[in-house]
């Protein structure tokens, strides 16, 4: 519960405009770095978030004076001007200092899926029930349920490139589940209840892997040293074990499903996709967060018109975009407009890593 003098923030990064001034306001250090101009001086190199999306900020003077106030997961105070750099709004810090979080309202700084947790809990159950194969529905059941369903519909999908927010695995993974559904129906050679189930199960362990008690998002200890596709696999054979009827070889399935649904040896599968089932899945998969990424791009570009992006290095190429005036993409589960909610996706595009966190 908030403080009882808590103040709600009132300049979201997705409000921000260039040249606004920002006199003193909060937001969260999601990623800190010092580093060095080729003159040798000190700057600080951060990314600020808020509910609303992330923004590059760097400060200039006293960069050591400041560093220990503006760790990764600190909440600040910052005096600063709104720029454009490269074609993207940043921060040019002036000043600044500790925040009380007793007296901030902390969800102001979660960025959340707009889609409610009750209705996405309500279509993950239904999609459940409508898997004609009785022991691969009871294995599902037998998963999602309790606080194992708690977890997965308040994790986020990934640390920073897509679904990066409260409810965003839950989101990404019905948002898979739709387009299996059309894919099943277009390919015959499809198993529909085998490739829904891996589509269900294949980022469940993403719920070990994260710790999302509070922004920034980060991996658990268990999570960098194991990771999501074998903590599934081994979250899908303890609850295997209660539902006796269940095939072997379908168990085995399942685990190929999950073991493989990055694609590539180089992106952390250990194994290639090997069936139809596994093929399609992967790129569902890929699919699906790129689109949430290049949505969240289109979410934080002014005006109506086509433009170029900055370097997106995540995908090793300039994007032409229009802006999020004109961005009417359409959630086929829901009909709403997805811009806002995926906003936080696309900030920090440029320090990412080609390989998708998920």
């Amino acid at each position: 519960m908030p403080h009882s003098s808590s103040q709600a923030k009132q300049i979201f990064v997705r409000d921000l405009q260039e040249n606004q001034q920002i006199n003193s306001e909060p937001f969260l250090v999601s990623r800190f770095a010092q580093a060095e101009t080729k003159a040798g001086k000190a700057y600080l190199s951060l990314t600020l978030m808020d509910k609303s999306g992330e923004i590059e900020a760097r400060l200039w003077d006293r960069a050591e004076h400041f560093a220990p106030l503006a760790q990764e997961g600190s909440f600040i105070m910052v005096q600063a001007t709104v720029d454009l750099f490269n074609g993207q709004l940043q921060l040019r810090l002036h000043n600044l200092s500790t925040a009380e979080e007793d007296k901030l309202v902390l969800n102001d700084f979660f960025p959340a899926s707009h889609r409610s947790r009750e209705e996405m809990i309500r279509e993950l159950k239904k999609r459940i029930k409508g898997i004609q194969d009785k022991p691969l529905q009871r294995l599902l059941e037998e998963i999602f349920h309790g606080e194992t369903l708690a977890r997965f519909a308040q994790a986020p999908a990934a640390k920073k490139m897509h679904h990066a927010y409260l409810g965003g695995l839950l989101e990404h993974t019905l948002s898979m589940a739709h387009m299996a559904e059309a894919a099943a129906r277009h390919y015959p050679l499809i198993n529909a209840d085998l490739l829904l189930a891996g589509v269900l199960l294949h980022d469940l362990a993403k719920i070990e892997e994260f710790d999302y008690s509070r922004p920034a998002f980060n991996y658990t200890d268990r999570g960098r040293l194991v990771g999501h596709l074998v903590l599934g696999v081994d979250m899908l054979r303890r609850a295997a074990d209660k539902v006796p009827d269940l095939p072997m070889a379908t168990v085995d399935q399942l685990a190929h499903l999950i073991l493989s649904h990055h694609g590539q040896l180089e992106f952390g599968s250990p194994v290639l996709p090997m069936t139809p089932e596994a093929m399609l899945l992967h790129h569902l998969d890929d699919m699906d967060a790129k689109m949430n990424f290049l949505e969240g791009l289109m979410a934080q570009m002014d005006g109506d018109e086509q433009q170029w992006t900055a370097f997106q290095r995540p995908l090793q190429r300039y994007l032409y975009l229009r802006g999020r005036n004109s961005t009417n993409s359409i959630d086929g589960n829901t009909g709403e407009s997805m811009a806002e909610s995926t906003a936080q996706a696309a900030k920090n595009a440029g320090q990412q890593q080609l390989l998708w966190e998920g």
